[in-house]
């Protein structure tokens, strides 16, 4: 139905090769007919795959597993993506990279369904969202309007008035 959701701690498969993770990813029937055509698109997204594409996916670090986790979810053509924390225990420059990702795959038509904690980075390329307190949506609107709510810039972004 072209809902991919790329998990909260990557979860790649640790004794499969980058690129044999990256080929799980199109084994749906919406994507397996364009198979080397979304290899091809998604290395030229995230190069450093291409240089680690023999080796195994355990071996690579914590932000190499993040983006093909995230490239293994393009692989299936998706229309929305889902991701779960995808900074998570990423250096800044990482954090930073992932998220012009981000920015460049809805740039590119698909819809991105994000939860992350990194408040600032997220709103910076979200049209919208929701702020979430004790399981309830307290506060949903453009992210600009989120940016500039002083209960968000107290609670969340760490900044009074």
């Amino acid at each position: 139905m072209g809902l991919i959701q790329i998990p909260e701690g990557r979860l790649v498969f640790p004794y499969m090769t980058a690129k044999e993770n990256l080929e799980t990813g199109s084994m749906c029937r919406r994507s397996r007919g364009e198979r080397k055509e979304n290899l091809e698109k998604v290395m030229e997204m995230f190069p450093i795959l291409r240089e680690r594409r023999q080796q195994l996916a355990s071996t690579l670090s914590g932000g190499e597993q993040q983006m093909l986790a995230i490239a293994r979810g393009l692989m299936a053509r998706p229309r929305l993506l889902m991701l779960d924390e995808p900074s998570l225990g990423l250096s800044p420059l990482l954090v930073k990279e992932i998220f012009q990702i981000l920015r460049k795959i809805n740039d590119q038509g698909t819809t991105i369904l994000l939860v992350e904690q990194n408040v600032r980075q997220s709103l910076e390329i979200a049209h919208y969202g929701y702020v979430l307190e004790n399981g309830r949506i307290v506060l949903s609107a453009g992210a600009q309007e989120i940016i500039k709510n002083d209960h968000v810039r107290k609670a969340y972004l760490g900044l009074l008035k």
